[in-house]
């Protein structure tokens, strides 16, 4: 008889499985999901096509938020889509935990995440001519976890959700509070010090600074270990509420 262990592997993988299956018979969420990353990153190159100076200090920044923005969209809708259609009730009816679910279908939206990372940083650094002083394989790291970041958020914010309207209608109050105090549009230091304080502990804020500093520093630096540190364990943190909150029955 297997380890209970190995059982429970067993069925995360199964269920990622069976969800990658079904992702694959929806070819416009693929492309939504690998392309538009890419094609925003190349719309804003032309935006900026006078000042390519412009372009690298806003571009390594969207190449981390515009994966996190796309995996929580589709992820929460595609969640919320199971949920309604009873398919998690019945899930849930089986032999199969919360956690493991929950993991299964983070295992599936992140391997799309990878595809989907590698594809826009891949886009940014040999087609856009993104100019940074790091590592690209660094890029490439802060960019694949925030889109797992964006892939907890979307399959915790789902729980809550009866429709895909009210679905989408999370993201106002999940991302563009993040969006604003990121230090996207102003050093966070500049802020007003309630602001500022608010967005310290916002994750979107430490994968702009782990961007940034790829894009200033040659070597890797204390900063950017703390950033990726608190952007994988805010993924790790959300994904276990994710699996806390998941309930039995379809609202």
């Amino acid at each position: 008889r297997p380890a209970p262990r190995a059982l429970s592997a067993r069925r995360t993988l199964a269920t990622a499985r069976r969800v990658l299956r079904q992702l694959g018979h929806d070819r416009r969420t693929i492309a939504l999901l690998l392309l538009l990353p890419v094609l925003l990153l190349v719309l804003l190159y032309y935006v900026f096509d006078a000042d390519r100076q412009a372009f690298a200090g806003i571009g390594a920044s969207l190449l981390g938020i515009f994966p996190m923005i796309t995996m929580f969209l589709v992820t929460s809708i595609a969640t919320l889509r199971e949920r309604t259609s009873g398919t998690l009730e019945r899930l849930l009816a089986m032999p199969l935990g919360k956690g493991d679910l929950v993991l299964g279908y983070a295992l599936a939206f992140g391997a799309l995440a990878v595809v989907q990372a590698s594809l826009a940083t891949a886009v940014a650094i040999w087609a856009l001519d993104l100019d940074f002083a790091g590592s690209p394989w660094l890029l490439l790291l802060v960019a694949l976890l925030d889109a797992l970041l964006g892939t907890a958020l979307g399959l915790f914010v789902s729980a809550f959700a009866s429709t895909e309207f009210q679905a989408v209608q999370f993201m106002p109050a999940v991302i563009f509070p993040q969006l604003l105090l990121c230090g996207l549009f102003a050093p966070r230091d500049s802020m007003q010090p309630v602001l500022e304080a608010v967005s310290n502990v916002l994750p979107m804020s430490y994968a702009v600074s782990g961007m940034n500093e790829v894009l200033l520093n040659t070597e890797v630096t204390g900063t950017f270990v703390r950033d990726v540190t608190v952007v994988a364990g805010s993924a790790l943190l959300v994904l276990a509420l994710g699996a806390a909150t998941l309930r039995r029955r379809t609202p």
